[in-house]
C-alpha cells in the first residue's frame, strides 16, 4: 500500500494527492492540469500561501523578499536555481512583503531576504540574508 502525499497545485492551488513513490514523475493537477512541478519558486498571496503551509506534505521553503530590497533581487536567481534542483522534495515558494504585508508582520519578518522553512504547518527553520544556490541548497537540507 502506498502513502499518498498531499502537493498544492502552483497554478490553481488546489490540493492533489500523489503517491510518494510517484513524486518523482511529477504529475499533473486534477483541476487545471497544470503540471505540479515546475521547477521555478511559486509566487503566494496571503490565501495561497495558507494553503500551501497548511496543506502540503511537502517542506515549504518561503523567500520572503520586496522590489526594491537589491540583495532580494540578487538571490532570486540563486533561489530559482535551488528551486530546480530540490523539487519535487520541497516547494519553493516568494512572498513579496510589499504586497504582502499583514502576511509579513503575521511572520513577524523584520528584515529581508528572510527565508523560512515550514512542514506539517509549522515554521521549523528561519535565515536571515542573501545566500547563494549552493549555500541555499545546503541549508534547507539541512532543515528537513
Amino acid at each position: 500500500m502506498s502513502d499518498a502525499l498531499h502537493v498544492v497545485c502552483p497554478q490553481c492551488h488546489s490540493v492533489n494527492r500523489v503517491p510518494a513513490e510517484r513524486l518523482a514523475e511529477g504529475g499533473t493537477c486534477g483541476k487545471c492540469k497544470a503540471p505540479l512541478f515546475t521547477g521555478e519558486p511559486v509566487e503566494l498571496d496571503a490565501a495561497a500561501f495558507d494553503k500551501h503551509i497548511g496543506r502540503s506534505d511537502l517542506p515549504v521553503v518561503v523567500d520572503f523578499w520586496a522590489p526594491w530590497c537589491g540583495p532580494c533581487r540578487m538571490m532570486a536567481p540563486a533561489f530559482a536555481q535551488a528551486a530546480r534542483s530540490l523539487e519535487p522534495r520541497y516547494r519553493l515558494v516568494k512572498v513579496n512583503t510589499e504586497e504582502e504585508q499583514q502576511l509579513a508582520a503575521r511572520f513577524g519578518i523584520r528584515s529581508i531576504p528572510t527565508l523560512a522553512m515550514f512542514k506539517g504547518g509549522r515554521e521549523i527553520a528561519r535565515q536571515a540574508g542573501a545566500m547563494d544556490a549552493a549555500s541555499l541548497v545546503r541549508w534547507i537540507q539541512a532543515q528537513a
